[in-house]
């Protein structure tokens, strides 16, 4: 685990940017200032342009760092981040470890050096983001349905009220709605979970929303007002559509158009095609029993349609390297089995005839796409060859260094249309089925 952990490290400064936490600094200034008695969102950050952009419940989740020093406020802000990140990973990769007859802790220990040393986990952690954060609040509630549709199996007779509650799963739906009170991303998870049916879910997620929102305007009204009266619409704030880390469909149809803007009706259109494909992907992948790729499609697909997806917002490419690897996996697994029964029965030949088995090399290809899928997916995000080819209009033209530059810069965003569109889930994988009325059997499209 330590040369694992040491391996990050060096990927980290080898491919990484310089990080100084320079959102936290943002964001810590913002409090520091709103503390001191004046107006939350006329904050500007000395030397630039940007000021503090999340809704009021994010800025009351973050006064407390106000009596720290930025950097400490960054450091914890890390140290957190990454903790959230291994109890994710391990809520993930157990499943699978367990079926594979691996150490979870070992499994986890390894993993979460690696997922630290992608793209999306290093900016978040150098620039003091909060990403990690909400990802891990939306994961729980994938674990809360997991525990729920399993019910009773974890309660023990000992077990006081507490333990029941939180084993029973009924909190499933809070996660998401304390991560879409702090960034409005996240919202398409409650839209998921109603397509879905899982309607007590929903009901929760919506109602943490509102609950969180109207005592924000309780505690905090004239920044309320003033973010949802104007701020929310203020896009500027934000930065230009083009810009190299905007690795969403608007900053690839941006930069494809070599314009500081995004061509507004086409990107409507592809927007809406995406969210049809992503979430129709992601109902078919719970019927099938893969709860954990459908929450991943989802996630990828918030990141597609959003206006601004930075690179540090692109998370959901870690399940998704996850399912893809599991499911090289459980490909290889059962080809061998196929393998080892042919090999028994004749299976594969026509009546009279046996000993017709598949090559004793199939099960080593079979799963090869996913397994080499997931490995690129892992390398592309490590080395995110987008930053050598960073531009920047009016001055250079992001057709600068031709065509293969442009596929560079743009090379994040093709990744998560792909992964969007292509996507593979995993039958009976991990079924987190239950109805309020009709339980399981309610699920459309459920194969039995």
């Amino acid at each position: 685990m330590a040369a694992v952990a040491y391996a990050a490290w060096l990927a980290i400064g080898a491919f990484g940017r310089p990080y100084n936490f320079f959102d936290m600094k943002i964001y810590h200034g913002a409090v520091v200032w709103w503390a001191s008695g004046h107006e939350l969102y006329e904050f500007i950050a000395p030397g630039t342009t940007l000021g503090f952009t999340y809704p009021p419940f994010g800025g009351l989740v973050m006064l407390p760092m106000a009596h720290l020093p930025v950097e400490l406020a960054g450091i914890v802000n890390a140290l957190a981040s990454v903790a959230a990140l291994a109890v994710v990973l391990a809520g993930l990769l157990r499943p699978i470890v367990d079926r594979l007859g691996w150490p979870l802790w070992f499994t986890v220990g390894l993993a979460t050096p690696l997922a630290v040393a992608i793209e999306p986990a290093r900016e978040t952690l150098g620039y003091g983001q909060v990403n990690l954060l909400l990802f891990a609040l939306i994961m729980a509630d994938l674990i809360g349905l997991r525990w729920r549709s399993r019910r009773g199996t974890h309660i023990a007779p000992s077990d006081g009220p507490l333990l029941r509650f939180v084993y029973s799963g009924a909190w499933a739906g809070v996660g998401i709605g304390l991560a879409t009170a702090v960034k409005l991303t996240p919202a398409l998870f409650i839209a998921y979970l109603m397509i879905t049916r899982q309607w007590r879910a929903a009901t929760t997620a919506i109602g943490t929303v509102i609950a969180v929102t109207l005592g924000s305007f309780a505690v905090v009204g004239t920044e309320s007002r003033a973010y949802f009266g104007g701020v929310l619409w203020q896009t500027e704030r934000v930065g230009a559509a083009d810009m190299t880390p905007n690795q969403s469909l608007a900053g690839l149809l941006a930069r494809l158009y070599d314009s500081i803007e995004t061509p507004g009706l086409l990107w409507l259109a592809f927007s809406v095609l995406m969210l049809a494909v992503g979430l129709s992907r992601a109902v078919n992948a719970r019927a099938d029993g893969d709860e954990l790729t459908a929450f991943t499609l989802v996630g990828l697909t918030a990141n597609v349609i959003s206006p601004i997806s930075w690179t540090h917002h692109l998370v959901w490419v870690i399940p998704a390297i996850i399912v893809l690897a599991d499911a090289a996996v459980r490909r290889r697994d059962a080809s061998r089995g196929l393998a080892q029964r042919s090999g028994q029965s004749g299976y594969g030949g026509p009546p009279g005839v046996t000993g017709l088995r598949p090559p004793i090399w199939y099960p080593t290809l079979t799963g090869l796409r996913h397994g080499a899928a997931a490995i690129g997916l892992y390398l592309l995000f490590l080395i995110s060859p987008i930053w050598p080819y960073e531009h920047q209009l009016p001055e250079v033209s992001h057709y600068q260094d031709g065509l293969f530059g442009a596929l560079m810069e743009n090379s994040l965003a093709l990744a998560l249309i792909l992964l969007v569109a292509a996507l593979p889930w995993r039958p009976g994988a991990e079924p987190a089925f239950y109805g309020d009325r009709f339980g399981r059997q309610a699920v459309p499209g459920v194969r039995r």
